[in-house]
């Protein structure tokens, strides 16, 4: 079993790691289904196994890395950066950043919250969102709610919501 588990640590990790690393970039660029934010989460934690199973596979070069200055610095760098995320007003705290809270905000509110704001009136809103496929649409459900109904992505109900009307 562990001449297995050696053959595979590496593979996997690889493996695991280009998921990871494609859904990360998804998730950042807010593009690719809803899925991603699941598929990015657990098989990240499931990246864990094989990482550990990597470095105990390559242990003699890897403490030999950690006796010099590049790997102390690397470490020390990584650590700083994510340090920056947990400093308050750097945009990574609860919600991310003001951006992005705005839309979460947005997507909680109903047409009916909204319509002042984009110069509109609720029906037209509502309108508009059941042309672009949203059946479900009304003034007091939220843009969240519209879309979970539909069984899509919050952008498309903002892009909908958005679209010229005609």
């Amino acid at each position: 079993m562990s001449r297995l588990l050696s053959r595979y640590a590496t593979p996997l990790t690889t493996g695991l790691f280009l998921v990871s690393l494609i859904s990360g970039i998804a998730l950042f660029l807010h593009i690719g289904p809803p899925g991603f934010h699941g598929m990015h989460e657990w098989l990240s934690l499931l990246l864990i196994l094989p990482f550990v199973l990597h470095l105990w596979r390559n242990w003699r070069p890897m403490s030999a890395y950690l006796r010099h200055l590049p790997m102390a610095l690397s470490l020390a760098l990584a650590t700083a950066a994510a340090g920056l995320f947990l400093l308050p007003g750097q945009g990574g705290g609860s919600g991310g950043p003001p951006v992005m809270q705005l839309g979460q905000k947005v997507l909680q509110a109903t047409p009916a919250e909204l319509a002042a704001a984009l110069d509109t009136t609720p029906e037209a809103l509502v309108a508009g969102l059941r042309a672009g496929g949203f059946a479900a649409a009304a003034a007091d459900l939220s843009l969240a709610d519209t879309a979970r109904a539909a069984g899509t992505d919050d952008n498309v109900v903002i892009a909908a919501l958005l679209a010229p009307a005609g």
